[in-house]
């Protein structure tokens, strides 16, 4: 077993405690379920994925605060005041002992070029945030992908390990016939008993690593118990890579997340300069006040345009446009680098596969022609042209060119993957 294909069974294993489990050391029933369905399941159901979703709600909050902030707001209040007596010159009331307002006022920004700025600033923000979530849903759906693949390694392992151990049994029940008639002997049937016990061994070990695979496919597609494969995926490689290397720009989340990031950070340095403009806001207040009096009539009104300007703040501002210009930076070097490390995938990728289908094809080969040798073996150890080492020995040939032919299609699929991701193919 690669060690990836280990590494990915054993971190899914210690991410979630084992399902409560009968009696006799039985795991719980897996659930089937298709490829395609685990990775849709993963995607709509994972922590992550849900966490993504839920930060572009947050963004787009942001964004509608923002907005709110640049259109009208409209207040109202009634205020009542009582004196402990009317305020009067001779037989005039200047301020009645009660007196009641009642005002509406409606306060407008006329001018307001950071808070328009700040707005468009969000929207890339918000922008980013789905494409961060769209990133977030590729990466759950790559290690759903490899976790079920890991699942399906382990069920070739198993089956071949199974079919060794049927292999030795059929042999140890000949060699137990031959003793019991005289015509064997014990050694002979120790030793085909002892191929027996080893393969139990091995077969339990695989029956571990397949339900330690399948409790790590179950966390990903937050089943709630292990997950078992039900079908091959159909990874295919496509025919022309030239034109989907010219694609990875657009095809490639993670790619396009990081080109956003630094659009936004680019934004927000070129609107540096406005925090130097003015701004202008405008206050209209109309006023109903009871009972009036000769100084203060019933309704009123009043109009107030204000107009502010920052003319020295210490430096800050300059000192956020060099701030702005470092995050600018940051984000241009992460996407250089992001998009060599891509490129650095894709033909590695392209390699991996070709090498790999080559070191399979010679895998099933070798796997065809270890069981034609204990065919062979096992015809003339009846016939007494050889030994029962012999045969032991071609069993066990068999068993390993087996597990190493699993092994081999397991990195094949797992290449498939490796250059579908990297060329941004997966999840279609």
């Amino acid at each position: 077993m690669s060690s990836r294909l280990l590494a990915v069974a054993l971190a899914g294993a210690c991410l979630v405690a084992p399902t409560l489990r009968a009696e006799g050391g039985q795991g719980a029933t897996p659930t089937r379920m298709t490829f395609k369905d685990a990775i849709a399941s993963a995607i709509e159901r994972h922590p992550s994925a849900q966490a993504a979703a839920a930060e572009i709600l947050r963004a787009d909050a942001l964004l509608g605060q923002v907005r709110a902030g640049a259109l009208p707001q409209v207040t109202a209040g009634v205020t009542n005041a009582t004196l402990n007596e009317a305020r009067s010159f001779g037989t005039t009331v200047a301020t009645p002992q009660n007196q009641l307002a009642a005002a509406v006022t409606v306060l407008a920004p006329l001018y307001a070029p950071v808070q328009w700025a700040l707005r468009v600033q969000l929207m890339d923000n918000k922008q980013t945030a789905e494409l961060a979530a769209a990133d977030v849903r590729r990466q759950v759906a790559v290690a759903t992908a490899q976790a079920y693949l890991t699942v399906l390694a382990w069920q070739r392992v198993l089956d071949a390990n199974q079919r060794a151990r049927e292999t030795a049994q059929a042999h140890y029940e000949f060699a137990r016939q031959r003793r019991e008639n005289g015509a064997g002997s014990r050694l002979n049937e120790l030793r085909a008993q002892q191929s027996v016990s080893i393969d139990d061994v091995r077969v339990e070990e695989a029956r571990a690593g397949l339900y330690r695979a399948q409790e790590a496919l179950g966390v990903f597609v937050a089943d709630g118990g292990p997950v078992t494969a039900d079908d091959e995926p159909l990874l295919d490689v496509p025919s022309s890579l030239g034109s989907a290397i010219a694609a990875m720009s657009n095809a490639r989340t993670d790619l396009r997340l990081a080109a956003s990031r630094e659009i936004a950070a680019a934004r927000v340095v070129t609107d540096s300069w406005k925090d130097w403009l003015p701004s202008v806001s405008g206050l209209f207040q109309p006023q109903v006040v009871y009972p009036g009096t000769s100084f203060q009539s019933a309704w009123s009104w009043r109009l107030q345009i204000a107009a502010s300007t920052p003319i020295f703040d210490a430096g800050s501002r300059r000192e956020k446009r060099a701030e702005r210009d470092v995050l600018l930076k940051e984000s241009q070097i992460a996407f250089e680098g992001l998009v060599r490390q891509a490129k650095s995938d894709e033909r590695t990728a392209e390699y991996t596969l070709a090498r790999t289908e080559r070191a399979w094809a010679a895998a099933k080969l070798a796997a065809q022609q270890a069981h034609e040798v204990v065919d062979i073996v096992n015809i003339s150890f009846k016939v007494g042209a050889s030994t029962n080492i012999e045969v032991i020995d071609a069993q066990r040939v068999a068993r390993d060119a087996d597990t190493a032919a699993a092994v081999a299609e397991d990195q094949v699929r797992q290449a498939r993957l490796a250059l579908l991701v990297a060329l941004g193919r997966f999840p279609q």
